[in-house]
């Protein structure tokens, strides 16, 4: 049962040493403050680095051609390389763990759009049916370009939330018919990117209508497939494989870096992580050295104050108080202290955060810390064990001594 007077006692001796008892609790209070800010830190840091990514599959591989730098096989250098359908279907045939892929031809710059007396200007490009996965995007309403548009070379488009807002306003864009360059296409998906806001102004067609539309028959200007559930190592091995297979197909060396530009999404996302790794640790030694910082600080005070109550404990022990009430009392007032300003600690942490949360302004580089409430309060419980050792074990030497040795100290 709860004992008030107990309680009361123990209210009582924090009160007659205030100083004692305040310094106390700040080392605890700020320790778990320090813990829960970093943290959170590190969480908002980490966030922002993926929330760059949140455009395309981070276990994607995107492939450019440049021009040859040196001769090879007769072939002179400065020559451009030029991706055409074969090489896609090449790729996705030859090179084992590709899961999605697609070629893009873009339509450089931005053409007139219209529909009906509405005109606008706005990206267009055509890709494959895989091109939804490896940027990303989200259908909200219709379909993607399919596998017969692409064989077919329909005249189907698919468009973003800011087409069908400049275009047809509430009107519902699906079956409707716009207008890009005097050729029509049939609006069949609407689409929605977390990318950028330019990301939303685009138009998708089938790369096969592009091609024989804009009369550039069969040429792809770049090419990005994914790789699955491939590590690092595999992902690599496959960008290897489709280096080589494009050197031979273009004839171009394969050391030839200005050839063949090829940007592996996770050997960055992996860079990336492996430095959050890093980050984590340090946030955690410095959040730990905190802590322990608090736990010498209460370690120490809790020390002092059972030397300084020696005699009172010899005085309560001829009074007939047994050894395990003395360390009780001592267990108590620890429990007390740091529990309540761990507690304190924590809220004024997590306030914090929440401030920042509302207040400072998003970013790409800082979004969304969060409060690690589970770290924190295993940190609160170190701390309160760590004070009630402290004030234990010494109280258990002054509760066995005896009430004459004790009060003679006087």
């Amino acid at each position: 049962m709860l004992n008030l007077d107990a309680w009361h006692e123990t209210l009582e001796t924090l009160r007659r040493h205030k100083l004692r008892t305040l310094l106390t609790a700040l080392s605890v209070a700020w320790g778990i403050f320090m813990l829960v800010i970093l943290l959170a830190a590190g969480r908002g840091l980490e966030r922002g680095v993926e929330y760059d990514f949140r455009d395309d599959a981070t276990n994607s591989i995107w492939i450019s051609p440049g021009k040859t730098s040196v001769a090879y096989k007769g072939q002179p250098p400065g020559r451009a390389v030029r991706f055409e359908n074969d090489d896609v279907d090449a790729i996705a045939q030859q090179i084992r763990g590709v899961e999605r892929i697609t070629g893009r031809f873009y339509l450089w710059g931005e053409f007139s759009v219209s529909y009906g007396m509405k005109t606008a200007q706005f990206d267009i490009r055509g890709c494959h049916p895989g091109h939804l996965y490896i940027e990303r995007t989200r259908i909200l309403e219709g379909r993607f370009i399919n596998d017969f548009d692409v064989k077919g070379r329909r005249k189907v488009a698919v468009i973003g939330p800011d087409v069908r807002a400049q275009l047809f306003g509430r009107r519902d864009p699906l079956g409707e018919y716009i207008t890009i360059r005097g050729v029509k296409y049939k609006v069949i998906g609407l689409y929605e990117d977390d990318g950028a806001q330019n990301e939303l102004r685009k138009i998708y067609i089938p790369i096969t209508t592009a091609q024989l539309v804009y009369s550039a028959p069969r040429q792809v200007h770049h090419i990005m497939y994914t790789v699955g559930d491939a590590d690092l190592q595999q992902s690599e091995g496959m960008a290897a494989a489709t280096r080589d297979l494009l050197s031979r197909r273009h004839r171009f060396s394969p050391d030839d870096k200005r050839a063949l530009r090829i940007n592996n999404n996770l050997e960055q996302f992996s860079k990336v992580q492996e430095i959050f790794a890093w980050i984590s640790v340090f946030v955690w030694v410095v959040g730990v050295g905190t802590i322990f910082a608090g736990v010498v600080g209460v370690g120490n005070v809790m020390l002092i104050s059972v030397k300084e109550r020696t005699v009172e404990f010899g005085v309560r022990k001829a009074l007939g108080a047994t050894p395990w009430s003395i360390v009780k009392m001592v267990l108590q007032e620890a429990l007390l202290v740091t529990s309540l300003a761990g507690y304190a600690g924590l809220c004024a942490g997590a306030l914090v955060v929440e401030a920042v949360n509302r207040y400072v302004p998003e970013n790409d580089y800082f979004r969304e810390p969060q409060v690690d409430f589970e770290a924190a309060l295993w940190a609160v419980g170190i701390l309160v064990l760590a004070g009630a050792l402290a004030g234990v074990i010494p109280a258990f030497r002054a509760a066995r001594v005896h009430p004459v040795v004790a009060m003679r100290g006087e």
